[in-house]
């Protein structure tokens, strides 16, 4: 892994559809591809993280110039790799967002999300979610095994909403005939440790992505490549009926432990 920094053009951007899933209006990056190389995202290819050097002075001139409102900070990758905790871009941007009187939205995996309770308590209806793919660490240490545990994960979320912050869990991505039976565990322990909400979304394989994680599946069970050729086919997305399925069991178990499937 190596470090670069580099000046961008921009940083912000606008979403020009409704975002139902993370209801924000605006997202930026602080850092392009990510340390954390999770095996299922298109970040992982790259052994280059790139630090946007400008950032403070991009979304600076940039939030002047446009209407208030939510922004989701780690839309592509994660905001508090571990390049953050000397880099600081993150919470810099976030104290940005404060001073603006922006909302902000942070998509992450990570603890070091908790150095900056103290910004986050400030910034008016501030948002956290933190993504989890599986509890059962041997299912991690295969898909995602640069970050937090699941427990830590889970910890992180009560901790927020200690000090006051909406903070939900994301199963994201739902990966498919493998996560499906921890649903309902998922949901209780999130709910346990004070989750406002729970949010998924079913993996997309696009591109190469789709060849290197058949190669994943391939070793961790071979009766899955054949499972996901049928149900992805010559999509990246998975069918609409098996989307509807995951979205109909989770909303069961939501109902059931009354957790919000929205923001």
């Amino acid at each position: 892994m190596q470090y670069k920094h580099a000046n961008y053009s921009t940083l912000l951007n606008k979403i020009t559809n409704i975002d139902t899933l993370f209801v924000g209006d605006y997202t930026l990056d602080p850092y392009q591809n990510c340390e954390f190389r999770c095996r299922y995202c298109d970040s992982s290819f790259d052994d280059t993280i790139y630090i946007k050097e400008n950032s403070l002075k991009l979304l600076d001139k940039a939030i002047k110039k446009i209407e208030k409102g939510t922004i989701i900070v780690g839309s592509a990758v994660d905001p508090y790799q571990k390049i953050e905790q000397n880099q600081k871009i993150t919470r810099n941007v976030l104290k940005i967002i404060k001073n603006n009187n922006f909302s902000a939205h942070i998509l992450t995996k990570s603890d070091l999300v908790l150095r900056d309770i103290d910004i986050l308590s400030k910034i008016d209806g501030c948002i956290v979610t933190i993504s989890i793919i599986s509890l059962d660490e041997s299912i991690l240490n295969i898909f995602e095994k640069n970050v937090p545990s699941s427990k830590e994960r889970m910890n992180i979320i009560e901790k927020l909403s200690e000090n006051g912050i909406k903070t939900g869990l994301a199963i994201l991505p739902v990966l498919p005939y493998i996560v499906e039976k921890e649903f309902e565990d998922i949901i209780k322990i999130a709910k346990k440790n004070s989750a406002h909400y729970l949010l998924h979304k079913c993996l997309e394989l696009k591109g190469d992505q789709k060849t290197v994680f058949f190669k994943i599946l391939n070793n961790l069970n071979p009766n899955l490549v054949k499972k996901y050729g049928e149900l992805y086919n010559d999509s990246y997305m998975p069918n609409q009926s098996y989307i509807m399925k995951v979205k109909d069991i989770i909303d069961q178990y939501c109902k059931k432990w009354n957790l919000p499937t929205k923001i």
